[in-house]
């Protein structure tokens, strides 16, 4: 956690001590930007699962002056007294800002999108004994840029994820792990709260 932190701040000051002002070409679509990311997931699935907290990264294309995407990719770990729990999500999302205005602080946004999810869920006593699954799953949530440069900028958000496929999970039964799996859509999911450091690279049209 501290390293992640540690991360976090030495891109800030990375990126204010080398932003420059913006210069775009008839608008703010086209521009591109790099960003790292720190998420944290809080299950609701009845309590089966611990939250996570975990880092990745993303880029972003905006078509338009109210229209941006997304793309990103997300390690997040979880671990209790008796398992294991690593979920990779790789998707996007697209932005929409009904309140769009140049270089506002304040960029409010909401967001829905689609990703890929891999979990593999292991029993710490016998690694052996395991469960893991591919899927697919769609977000929506709601969010804001915090523009601190006209380059470089804070984005916090928040979003339900309702997974489209398996979901596996796991119990504890006469003290032994027991790993389930269920198939098929749920409104069930988790929501997830992102931070990410993003910065500007160029404005491609």
């Amino acid at each position: 956690m501290y390293k992640l932190l540690l991360t976090c701040a030495i891109l800030f000051y990375t990126a204010l001590s080398h932003a420059q002002s913006m210069s775009y070409k008839g608008g703010q679509g086209g521009t591109f930007s790099l960003g790292q990311r720190t998420t944290f997931s809080a299950f609701n699935d009845g309590g089966s699962q611990k939250s996570a907290l975990g880092i990745g990264g993303q880029f972003r294309i905006r078509l338009a002056e109210r229209v941006n995407t997304e793309w990103f990719a997300d390690y997040l770990p979880a671990t209790d007294n008796y398992t294991r729990r690593e979920d990779y999500h790789i998707g996007w999302s697209v932005l929409f800002y009904p309140f769009s205005k140049d270089n506002e602080r304040f960029l409010p946004y909401v967001l829905a999108g689609h990703c890929f999810d891999y979990t593999n869920h292991v029993d710490l006593s016998d690694r052996s004994h395991s469960i893991n699954r591919w899927s697919s799953a769609v977000q929506a949530g709601i969010g804001t840029h915090i523009n601190l440069t006209q380059r470089f900028d804070i984005s916090v958000s928040s979003q339900y994820m309702i997974h489209l496929g398996t979901d596996v999970h796991s119990h504890i039964e006469n003290g032994q792990v027991e790993f389930e799996a269920h198939k098929g859509g749920s409104l069930e999911g988790h929501l997830l709260f992102t931070v990410s450091f993003n910065y500007k690279i160029a404005d491609l049209w």
